[in-house]
């Protein structure tokens, strides 16, 4: 089992942070480009992203419920199972990859060309999604592999991934969306099949460690098949709840940059600056949160219920220490930050106007989110669903009241995010201190 002392926490979620960092990377590098390449193929970009990530919950919800269960059944020592929830976990991502593609490729014209007003900006963001949509088959490996390595602590490997994600997809940018050398110039296209291709080379160094890695000597994933109704049904029941988690959070910020680009102006442009940026503040947040999802459910599995509480005030001044770190530019210096994804003079001063505006709520989520994973971590993932839900409820009608009841300014419809951190921390803390109050063996501070 994993060692609570802060250096041995640090071990487990640095290599996290530095993925997370690598992958806003990706996203930044990709608006870099975009934007210089032309204003609707960064729209169409930013706003197809959004649809991608939303699907792409899936196999980030069930692979979350896949590493809450094997971390478990390290906590118990139990081989066997570790074995049958990754198989079970695979055959599920398989399912998942098959019904999404048709999804993208049969269902999604239609749909887009009824929510985008703009009929250029819808057709590009359908192209995108198309050439995206490949990805989720690399998807089924990477996110079966990367769900063990996080049960057993071994997040270094998941961070060379990243960085093969990283690199691949930049060098492939500059080919591809310009047309350099003898590559066409592919522009919206290219930035596609470029993060495309990146991912397939994530997923084979992956595939790589496993085979030959030791890992696999631990867990003989393949030595016999473990698969049953049962341990599918287990998988099930912590990994659905969190799949629809992911994709009610993003589908709802998905739906919130639809009523903004409905705003028209530079409304959707300078959003989008904020959203590549945002995803800066999130680095040492979901870092810390797949270290807090991992050390709670192997010590919940071990039934050692008294580090619990000291596993959380641990994470949290961790969180909040690294927040202030990584992101207190956006207090200090915003348009430096803007600069990296825009060099438009107006889009630079609304979006760091905005992004001083929203910056308390990354504290806030930084320490909810401790409280949030806690609860999934002990498996008890419809209660975040549910959390989520309500969190989401009250985002979304905020979101319509700013926008379309009220027509607030830009910089005053983001405090949304104040009405759904605040929201999540609460409902996760009062839960807690609820299952205190049942006397179920679990104490929290």
């Amino acid at each position: 089992m994993l060692d609570i002392r802060y250096k041995s926490i640090l071990t487990v979620a640095l290599p996290m942070m530095l993925s997370g960092f690598i992958q806003s990377v990706i996203s930044i590098t990709d608006a870099a480009f975009l934007s210089r390449f032309s204003k609707l193929a960064y729209d169409a970009s930013g706003s197809a992203g959004l649809w991608y990530i939303t699907m792409y919950m899936v196999f980030i919800g069930l692979g979350d419920g896949a590493q809450i269960g094997m971390a478990q059944k390290v906590g118990e020592k139990n081989t066997k199972g570790f074995v049958a929830v990754f198989q079970s976990n695979f055959l599920i991502l398989l399912v998942a990859a098959a019904i999404l593609t048709i999804l993208v490729q049969l269902c999604m014209p239609s749909l887009m060309g009824y929510l985008v007003t703009n009929r250029e900006l819808a057709q590009a963001e359908q192209s995108f999604l198309e050439i995206r949509s490949y990805s989720f088959w690399a998807a089924t490996i990477t996110i079966s592999i990367q769900a063990s390595y996080l049960a057993v602590g071994k997040t270094t490997l998941v961070l060379i991934a990243s960085l093969i994600t990283a690199v691949s997809n930049i060098i492939l940018d500059y080919f591809l969306v310009f047309g350099i050398g003898p590559f066409p110039r592919l522009g919206l296209e290219g930035a596609a099949i470029a993060s495309t291709a990146a991912e397939f080379l994530a997923m084979l160094f992956l595939l790589s460690t496993l085979i030959g890695g030791k890992l696999r000597k631990q867990y003989p994933i393949w030595k016999e098949s473990l698969i049953s109704k049962l341990q599918l049904k287990e998988n099930l029941i912590i990994g659905v709840p969190l799949l629809f988690q992911g994709m009610v959070a993003l589908s709802i910020w998905t739906i919130f940059f639809i009523w903004i680009e409905q705003m028209g102006g530079d409304n959707l442009t300078v959003s989008l600056n904020i959203r590549y940026i945002y995803f800066l503040a999130f680095i040492p947040i979901w870092g810390f949160a797949a270290a807090t999802k991992t050390y709670i459910a192997q010590y919940y599995g071990a039934k050692q219920f008294d580090q619990l509480p000291v596993i959380q005030r641990r994470m949290q001044l961790l969180t909040v220490s690294f927040l202030i770190l990584t992101f207190h530019g956006a207090i200090l210096y915003p348009e430096a930050l803007i600069r990296l994804v825009s060099d438009q003079a107006e889009h630079v001063r609304k979006s760091a106007q905005i992004l001083r505006i929203v910056s308390g709520s990354i504290l806030i989520y930084g320490i909810g989110s401790v409280y949030f994973q806690t609860i999934s971590g002990i498996g008890k993932t419809r209660i975040t669903f549910l959390v989520e839900c309500l969190s989401t409820s009250l985002y979304i009608i905020s979101a319509y009241l700013f926008i379309k009841v009220w027509n607030w300014p830009i910089q005053w419809v983001w405090l949304v995010e104040y009405v759904y951190f605040i929201t999540m921390g609460l409902g996760s803390f009062s839960y807690l201190k609820w299952i205190n109050r049942t006397k179920e063996k679990i104490e929290y501070g």
